[in-house]
Formats: structure tokens, C-alpha cells, sequence
């Protein structure tokens, strides 16, 4: 009889580290020792601050959470293990593999071979576990589909701000400029080779072609509606929540013939998905993720009962951190 620690939110600004014992392990089962897990801190404070729609499954696109909604509950969709025991039916080359899974933040799990993704070698544990933030900025490049010589800006600096605007460096356009008002992100940016990095109360240009909206921030949303140009483009990968969103449409939006996009990594655009498969998807993800090291990135490495102070350091000093792991 195995254990494991698992970190619940309990309710609104209230954690709990709880042991949860593991059923045997199923023929076609394989049992994972959870290795590290990444906090996704733009969608887990909405679930830290009680902001999410409790009606609603937590994610109805991963087995893990789509049976959830409302408190208590976990959450995460970050961790990387190894695979330590195999059921009968299961081939035994899995035995010692480098898994990726879709899994909260818990200390082992027991899962099937269709919900486990096979690390590449080239690829450190460290980087690996960026996976769904690099997926969710390789989708948003996808939706965005950049022209080259278009003028881009994007707002928000977090992580998936930074692993897309890491894509977007490689592509040929006349400007690409990014907003965050922390000093550290805008650093960060600047190193990727961006054309400027600005606070809020900075941009002094507008007529971009594109915009996309990372930070999170309702308001923002208006500002990038503001700044481009005819026919320009906002795309919006934020998740609000049950934040309210007031937006200024009666202006510009509806003479200019601004378009908004909703970018959501959970499915390919219909656009694509004649050609693309979300496993075709996967390879350009591992691709960017060896080329990016987003590694470089990771504020600290915590164990799970220092979570608190974790989740409580992301609510009132976003402006400190980076990206939070937890190590088991």
C-alpha cells in the first residue's frame, strides 16, 4: 500500500498537504514517482483566490481535473517523474522512463500509458516541466499566424509572455515590443532580443498589427485594443476567470474592424487541424523547449509544505518571482 502527499485548495486563500493512499495498481497501469511540478501562476491564483467558475470543471481537456469543481481541490497540470512500477499488461521498456504527465501537484501518481509523455533525452527535467506553458505559447504563435515585416506587441511578461515571445524573436518583423511594468521581466525580455521593453505608461506608438494579451489583467485587454492599427488583431490567451472585464468597444473597435481572438491550448484552430495534430504540436513544443532552456527562469525549488508561503509570495509580490517548482 503506497502514499502520497497531495496539495488540496481547501477554500479561498487556504492550503492544505494531505497523505491520500494509492489503489493498487490496474494490468495496464503505471505508478510514477512525481520528480518536480511547476506552479502555473496566472491560472492556480485564480484557484488560490476563489476566482474560477466553481460551476464548472477545473479542466474538462485533462482526465486529472475534469472531475472536479468547486473546493476542496487540486489543481496543477505540471509534473515530471519517473516511471517506478509497471502493471502485468505494460510493456517493460517504461520501467525508469522520464515521464511528462498532466498532473496536480502531488507527490506520485498512477496513470495509463495514453496520459504519460516520454521525455526526450536532450531535454533536463528542469526544462521538461515547462511543457505546458511552452504548448500554450507554440498555440498562441499558431493562432497569432505572424506576417512577415508585421509590428507586434505583447503585454504580460510572465512565463508564457516570455516562452512566447521567445518564438516570436525568431520571426522577421519590423518591431516587436513587449509590456510588463516588474523591471526583472522587462530584463528578461530585453535578453531574448526584443525591440523595447516598456511599462504601461510608456508606449508612445500604436498601429501594431498584432496584439497579443498575456498579462492576465482586464485592463489591458483595452490597451491592446487601443494600440493596434485597421483591421489589427488582439489575441487573448489570459484566462480571467470570474474577474469582471469591462471593455470600451463603443470607439475605434467598431469603425477600425478590430478582430479578438480567443487562444486556448486545449484544442488546434480549425484553421489547422486538417494537417495538425496536438502530437504534431508536441514535437515543435520539445523543439522550442531545447532551444529556449526556459530553465533559466526558475525563481526557487521548494518541497510541498512550504506551499503556502509560496501561493502567498505569488499574491502579494508577484513582482518577485519568476517561476516557482516544487521537488519531491
Amino acid at each position: 500500500m503506497k502514499e502520497r502527499q497531495a496539495l488540496y485548495f481547501d477554500a479561498p486563500y487556504q492550503l492544505s498537504v494531505r497523505k491520500e493512499i494509492l489503489p493498487a495498481l490496474e494490468k495496464d497501469q503505471l505508478f510514477v514517482r512525481t520528480t518536480l511540478s511547476a506552479i502555473s501562476a496566472g491560472t492556480e491564483m485564480l484557484f488560490y483566490r476563489g476566482q474560477f467558475p466553481q460551476e464548472i470543471a477545473t479542466d474538462a481537456s485533462v482526465s486529472t481535473l475534469a472531475e472536479q469543481s468547486g473546493y476542496p481541490l487540486k489543481y496543477g497540470y505540471a509534473a515530471v517523474g519517473v516511471v517506478e512500477e509497471i502493471g502485468s499488461s505494460v510493456d517493460k521498456k517504461w520501467l525508469g522512463q522520464r515521464v511528462f504527465s498532466f498532473q496536480p501537484h502531488q507527490s506520485s501518481f498512477i496513470e495509463s500509458v495514453s496520459e504519460l509523455i516520454l521525455i526526450p533525452d536532450s531535454i533536463p527535467d528542469d526544462d521538461a516541466v515547462f511543457l505546458p506553458n511552452m504548448e500554450t505559447a507554440v498555440n498562441l504563435v499558431m493562432d497569432t499566424q505572424p506576417i512577415l515585416g508585421e509590428r507586434a506587441i505583447l503585454f504580460g511578461q510572465g512565463i508564457v509572455g516570455l516562452l512566447t515571445t521567445a518564438i516570436l524573436t525568431q520571426f522577421p518583423l519590423e518591431k516587436l515590443i513587449v509590456v510588463d511594468p516588474v523591471a526583472f521581466r522587462r530584463e528578461a525580455a530585453l535578453a531574448l532580443g526584443v525591440d523595447a521593453a516598456l511599462k504601461p505608461d510608456e508606449i508612445d506608438l500604436d498601429d501594431f498589427d498584432f496584439a497579443l494579451e498575456l498579462s492576465g489583467v482586464p485592463d489591458a485587454l483595452n490597451l491592446a485594443i487601443e494600440k493596434v492599427g485597421f483591421d489589427g488583431r488582439v489575441i487573448v490567451a489570459s484566462w480571467y476567470g470570474q474577474k469582471p472585464v469591462s471593455l470600451d468597444l463603443g470607439g475605434r473597435f467598431h469603425r477600425d474592424r478590430i478582430q479578438i481572438i480567443s487562444s486556448q491550448v486545449s484544442s488546434v484552430s480549425p484553421r489547422l487541424s486538417a494537417r495538425w495534430t496536438k502530437e504534431r504540436r508536441f514535437d515543435v513544443v520539445w523543439e522550442m523547449l531545447g532551444q529556449v532552456k526556459p530553465s533559466k527562469w526558475i525563481s526557487s525549488r521548494i518541497l510541498l509544505e512550504e506551499a503556502e508561503q509560496a501561493y502567498a509570495t505569488l499574491d502579494t509580490r508577484p513582482q518577485d518571482i519568476l517561476q516557482i517548482v516544487f521537488k519531491y
